[in-house]
């Protein structure tokens, strides 16, 4: 026999559980050569400074 769930999970419930599950924002600074957002610590993909 498969697992069985004793009850229906309520909306609130899943919401509840769910707050976390969403995607994080990322950090963009400005790259002082070009002015373009780029990744803090990574090399700017638009004119390659550092």
């Amino acid at each position: 026999m498969a697992a069985v769930p004793k009850s229906r999970r309520s909306h609130r419930e899943v919401r509840l559980r769910r707050t976390h599950w969403r995607a994080k924002l990322l950090a963009a600074t400005e790259c002082p050569q070009c002015h373009e957002f780029r990744l803090p610590h990574r090399v700017c993909p638009h004119c390659g400074y550092y």
